[in-house]
């Protein structure tokens, strides 16, 4: 592989986007054609044949424009590699991202089928469905495609071949070799993604990586991402009586589970949402450069509270961009007994918290777990990661079981990295707007594997509407980020670093 230079002899050569409005329209239209031939395919990661059917048609589309495309077997579903011809005086990028989806509740939609892909037009503070035949030679880039998939992350994939149709179309010389892995388990966790980064370590070796997942910054401006948040996550359980119990009889008696967990719960925690547990925010320190770093993003953060419907946010950090750079301890979920219509007179037997806790690069996810046991042993409870028998719910006073699952690590790139220089300087020339650098986003996506493995750095170069709905109903992808989209691709895969 051609190693990059120092930054100080770095030379970017700058293609220009030669496409006039029409032509890129054009391409956009054909996009849109194979978006919908790509989302009809079911790609819930749950269902294997579902995974099997969208290989099929991506060794297809990339084998179409040149690529040399393999199946690569893991523990668990296969993932999908492809590659441009390699040539050794060219540096290597590889790009990820994923096909799956997650799954869907058709009676949530809009629309009767999720994987048909309806096309939308804004009308008053919603959505109008229009005819694909309205779209016309004059595409309106404020129209939607609402479907599955649309914007996580299939557009995206879409987007790359029909850049690289555009780049033939030119008679460009791409002067990168380009290899792409695609993962089928994302919406998943990626669990076989570690194991198989080691096992098929040369086939991936690049000299950095671009990961084309979630959407670009609120403001919609061209957006560059060095790092993402980990996670890892906890189910805690505390019991009461073996059987729920009238509470009219054992009120006032058998210990009741919800409000142990409630309690144990706000232990956790100060009033202004700081983490109470010694040890949570060890190593994190923020300088004036990364201060001024976070600042530079802009974010409003009185409409993000607006936006959200909450008064005051949480004081981890004293604004928006501050925050995400410190772990988080998040109750994703409660249940105990019945509640609603079906709520009942009763004690409940059990209640269970779902924690989430988002990993920034100081912390360590199995350490951070371990704390919050050590935390709630020093609240008299005892911890256990396995239901209670008989002999222990009488032998304690209070217990906890704790179940928990494995640790996808946080990762985060310098900003001053050269290939991250590059990036940035390409998408400034090419769409005459200042970047927005973000440290650290918020969500997460399995990188650490090829970060740790492969020894490269590692850029989140986000494509699709922010406003997309991605995980929920209703999902979408704006017409305009797939111009948008398509010339970022093209823009990148057509510069030279010299």
């Amino acid at each position: 592989m051609k190693k990059i230079l120092p930054i100080v002899t770095l030379c970017l050569t700058f293609s220009v986007f030669a496409q006039d409005e029409v032509a890129i329209k054009s391409q956009v239209a054909d996009a849109i054609n194979e978006i919908r031939e790509f989302i009809a395919i079911p790609n819930d990661a749950l269902d294997a044949a579902d995974i099997d059917r969208n290989i099929m048609w991506l060794k297809r589309k990339f084998g179409d424009r040149g690529f040399n495309s393999a199946v690569l077997e893991t523990d668990g579903l296969p993932l999908f590699f492809a590659a441009t011809p390699m040539s050794g005086d060219k540096p290597t990028v590889l790009i990820y991202m994923h096909f799956d989806g997650q799954s869907v509740d058709p009676s949530k939609w809009n629309q009767p089928n999720p994987y048909n892909v309806v096309l939308k037009a804004p009308k008053d503070d919603g959505f109008e469905t229009m005819s694909f035949d309205e779209l016309g030679d004059d595409i309106n880039y404020d129209w939607r495609l609402f479907g599955r998939s649309t914007s996580d992350d299939k557009s995206p994939i879409v987007m790359l071949l029909n850049a690289m149709d555009l780049l033939k179309k030119d008679g460009k010389d791409i002067p990168f070799n380009i290899k792409v892995i695609l993962d089928s388990e994302e919406e998943k966790g990626s669990k076989p993604l570690p194991a198989a980064v080691k096992q098929y370590r040369e086939l991936l070796e690049s000299d950095f990586l671009m990961i084309v997942d979630g959407p670009v910054h609120a403001s919609e401006n061209p957006t560059v991402v060095y790092g993402c948040r980990g996670i890892t996550t906890l189910t805690l359980t505390t019991y009461g009586p073996i059987k729920p119990q009238h509470s009219g009889h054992y009120g006032n008696y058998a210990p009741n589970p919800g409000f142990q967990l409630a309690q144990l719960l706000a232990t956790m925690k100060d009033a202004e949402g700081r983490v109470t547990i010694s040890g949570y925010y060890d190593g994190i320190t923020i300088d004036k450069t990364t201060d001024s770093i976070l600042k530079s993003v802009p974010d409003n953060d009185a409409a993000i509270a607006e936006n959200l419907q909450f008064k005051t946010s949480e004081k981890v950090g004293s604004f928006y961009q501050e925050a995400l750079q410190y772990p988080s301890l998040n109750i994703r979920g409660l249940s105990s007994g019945w509640v609603g219509e079906k709520a009942r007179t009763i004690v409940p037997e059990s209640a269970t918290a779902e924690l989430d806790l988002r990993l920034v690069v100081e912390s360590d996810g199995n350490r951070l777990k371990q704390l919050v046991k050590d935390h709630i042993a020093k609240q008299g409870y005892k911890v256990l990661d396995h239901e209670p028998s008989k002999e222990e719910r009488l032998q304690f006073d209070k217990i906890v079981t704790v179940k928990e699952r494995g640790v996808t690590d946080a990762f985060r790139t310098d900003l001053n990295d050269p290939y991250g220089i590059f990036i940035v300087n390409t998408l400034n020339n090419s769409f005459d707007k200042e970047v927005i650098q973000i440290r650290t986003m918020g969500g997460t996506v399995p990188i650490s594997p090829f970060v740790n493995e492969l020894k490269i750095p590692a850029f989140i170069v986000p494509v699709v509407n922010p406003d997309n709905n991605q995980h929920s109903p209703n999902e979408n992808i704006k017409i305009g980020q797939l111009a948008y989209g398509i010339k970022t691709f093209y823009s990148i895969l057509s510069s030279k670093i010299d």
